[in-house]
């Protein structure tokens, strides 16, 4: 995710880093091209362009156009806003339990108990991270684990979720002993409950993209609006008119491609969730409660926060 300060004049007209810019240039610099060749066509053989539609047909289309694309883009900040608070609650919870589990649990004898509780959590959060970007979600989680139970979550089809079902059964062990009451172990179960959920909430939006139909249906339309859109001004712009399409090209085809990386939140694009440095807070809060040495926090690089 890019994070700067406000942008001024000159890093409005210059800033790439966080810009979309580089994905859509081709798109923009070809169909400015050819937007180029219609009005030299239009110029060299004025016969051939016997009727100009002028910018009125255009501007009705182009805002049923901007209609859709601004459908499209609200669609995918939904599902980018929506697996940002589901992060941030993950953090939450994880800073619940750090407080929780030491204060339910202060007995010297249950501090191996305490420990592997709190390091499933981030064993939890590892391994959800690595499915979410396309890595190996058993190693992920395995890091943090004793090898037998690495090995364990590496043989269950969902390993993130076996962490959970690990934490649960200490807790259970530690109620069985008395060392909980019924109270105290229903609330600490709700958390775990809470950690499946926001599990739940991240593999419905990553397995869940927008229709192929809709995005097709915007993608294609922008192609033919830009395309067409030389041909009907070039009698009243001239040349003036490639200007004019290349800003109207780098609108439409930029607010796509930023649709794209919105609509994949856990990817790795510049304007994707920070998903490294929210994992770094839960291993930070997990092992600040430990009483371990702190690693450093993600920090932006070039404005890129990861």
């Amino acid at each position: 995710m890019i994070v700067r300060p406000r942008p001024t004049l000159f890093t409005v007209l210059f800033a790439l880093r966080g810009s979309v810019l580089p994905r859509v240039a081709p798109t923009v610099v070809g169909l400015t091209a050819f937007s180029m060749v219609v009005v030299a066509a239009e110029q060299r053989w004025p016969w051939a362009f016997p009727v100009t539609a002028g910018a009125g047909p255009f501007t009705l289309i182009g805002l049923a156009l901007s209609i859709f694309l601004s459908f499209r883009n609200n669609a995918c900040y939904d599902r980018w806003w929506e697996a940002r608070k589901a992060w941030g609650l993950l953090i939450v919870e994880t800073r619940g339990l750090a407080r929780t589990i030491p204060a339910l649990l202060p007995e010297a004898g249950y501090e191996p108990l305490r420990r592997a509780c709190l390091l499933r959590v981030v064993a939890f959060s590892a391994g959800l991270h690595a499915y979410l970007r396309g890595g190996d979600e058993a190693k992920a989680a395995g890091l943090w684990l004793p090898r037998t139970e690495a090995a364990e979550l590496a043989a269950s089809p969902s390993p993130s979720d076996a962490a959970l079902k690990l934490i649960l059964a200490d807790l259970t062990h530690a109620f069985r002993a008395g060392a909980l009451t019924d109270v105290l172990f229903v609330m600490l179960e709700k958390k775990i409950a809470d950690l499946s959920t926001i599990h739940t909430t991240c593999e419905r939006i990553r397995n869940t993209p927008v229709p192929f139909a809709y995005t097709l249906l915007v993608y294609r339309t922008a192609w033919l609006y830009c395309l067409f859109l030389p041909v009907g001004l070039s009698g009243s712009l001239g040349w003036a008119t490639p200007p004019a399409v290349a800003l109207v090209t780098y609108t439409f085809f930029g607010l796509d491609a930023l649709g794209d990386e919105l609509e994949e939140p856990f990817g790795t694009e510049p304007n994707d969730l920070p998903m490294d440095a929210m994992l770094r807070t839960v291993e930070r809060t997990v092992i600040d409660a430990l009483g371990g040495p702190l690693p450093p926090a993600v920090e932006p690089d070039r404005y890129w926060l990861r």
